[in-house]
């Protein structure tokens, strides 16, 4: 992992502590609810199988009964998506509580991560099922889809935040083996599955997604091999295809919700590049034969995130309003380019929204679990 604030005199830790700790204090009183609480009654898959229903699907006027019709950047609100805040909630949750036991070294966050933890992949009655074969499903098509992986990213923090509970007495080695598990076998299934072969694939947000996953997994793990073969596919698949010269994104720009899908997607490949780094190489620097960087990326959004009506595309269909937020790819690449009007731009957005469909593509909340201290 990237090692934080090498060129920027800033101490991250120092910023986050005022908004994390009230936020895992908050967390310390709140009871760990997993998927089982809710069935999905269209769902074939069990009460431990996490289900979703595609976010941009619709009855079809000329069909009411018969299959789903898309309809891209429109979110239908009767859909199925009661497991996704389930899991959003627990993310949100245990990263503030991992994220204050770092900062603090309080066992009383630690021990309630613990019980986060636990609840999700230990306890047999409360555990999620270590797959995601039914997630995004679309009625009258299919009962999942390769798509429904990018549901799980906000485990990409999670995992990252485990690791720090090393040395804690919370932390005990029966449950850090069981949790520990779980990662090792869904990530197992997501480079095995064919759904999850389908989307590592994948030439937009949904590929990266899935390498983030991949990566922050492997790296509680210790798998080597996996993280060679991330930081391959961030090399040679992701960043070439993916980015246009101009350090755009064609695939995120063809949407209707294309400013979102932009931030979004700059967020999480950049996130991806912090985590592949090492002491010897900085992914957010490395350079195609062309010149195309990560910090390019940056360099191409952060005007439109400072001042939105600059933005030369249509609108987004929905959301336009709620952001940008406090973007961890501004973040990322002010330490990386030493660019310190990007950390006065990220430091001056709301770091906490409270739009269910910004927090869902806000899988960066606690920037301190990410980075390592100096």
């Amino acid at each position: 992992m990237l090692t934080a604030l090498a060129l920027l005199t800033f101490n991250l830790a120092a910023h986050e502590a005022p908004r994390v700790l009230p936020l895992a204090e908050a967390a310390l009183g709140a009871q760990p609810v997993s998927i089982t609480a809710v069935a999905n009654p269209r769902s074939p898959g069990g009460p431990h199988d996490f289900s979703s229903e595609g976010d941009y699907w619709w009855p079809d006027p000329r069909k009411p009964q018969g299959p789903y019709i898309r309809r891209d950047g429109e979110t239908n609100p009767d859909n199925f998506v009661a497991h996704r805040r389930l899991m959003f909630a627990f993310a949100r949750d245990a990263c503030a509580l991992l994220a204050a036991y770092d900062l603090t070294r309080d066992e009383r966050f630690a021990r309630s991560a613990v019980d986060q933890l636990r609840v999700w992949f230990v306890n047999p009655a409360t555990k999620m099922n270590s797959n995601l074969q039914y997630a995004q499903a679309i009625q009258g098509v299919c009962t999942g889809r390769a798509t429904g992986l990018i549901d799980t990213v906000h485990l990409a923090e999670v995992a990252l935040g485990i690791r720090r509970l090393q040395g804690s007495p919370a932390y005990d080695a029966a449950t850090a083996h069981a949790v520990n598990q779980w990662f090792r076998e869904y990530l197992h299934w997501l480079q095995t599955h064919p759904y999850g072969i389908e989307e590592g694939k994948a030439d937009n947000n949904h590929g990266v997604c899935w390498t983030l996953q991949a990566a922050c997994f492997a790296l509680l793990l210790d798998d080597e091999t996996t993280l060679a073969d991330c930081r391959r596919r961030f090399k040679e698949v992701i960043l070439p295809k993916q980015m246009a010269p101009d350090g755009s994104f064609p695939r995120e720009l063809a949407r209707t919700k294309a400013y979102g899908y932009s931030i979004f997607n700059l967020d999480v490949m950049t996130a991806l590049a912090v985590v592949l780094s090492t002491p010897q190489e900085n992914l957010l620097t490395w350079q195609l034969p062309d010149g195309r960087t990560m910090v390019r990326g940056v360099e191409f959004l952060a005007p439109f995130l400072a001042d939105k009506s600059k933005w030369t595309r249509p609108p987004d269909v929905l959301y336009w309003q709620e952001w940008p937020v406090r973007q961890p790819a501004l973040l990322f690449g002010a330490l990386a380019a030493g660019r310190e009007d990007w950390l006065t731009l990220w430091k001056s957005l709301p770091g906490d929204p409270a739009v269910e469909e910004v927090r869902r593509n806000f899988p960066i909340r606690y920037p301190t679990l990410w980075l390592r201290q100096p």
